[in-house]
């Protein structure tokens, strides 16, 4: 199972910050971000794109998973 990063609760930047830290820390590979705004979740998505991870995006209730990984 990857490494997941709850930032349910955070306002921005803070959700893609703790991503880009996660990022920047295992440089290739897999985990997963929760998030609780339609707004963190578009941003992380953008964000990791431009830096060329894969993004998967799930909701589940009022949350966004969103798997992040390298190849």
């Amino acid at each position: 199972m990857s490494e997941r990063i709850d930032a349910r609760g955070l306002s921005c930047p803070q959700p893609v910050v703790v991503t880009r830290n996660k990022m920047d820390e295992i440089v290739q590979g897999e985990f997963e971000v929760i998030v609780d705004t339609a707004t963190s979740q578009d941003n992380i998505t953008r964000m990791s794109k431009n830096q060329g991870w894969l993004v998967d995006v799930k909701e589940d209730g009022d949350d966004f998973i969103l798997t992040i990984k390298k190849p």
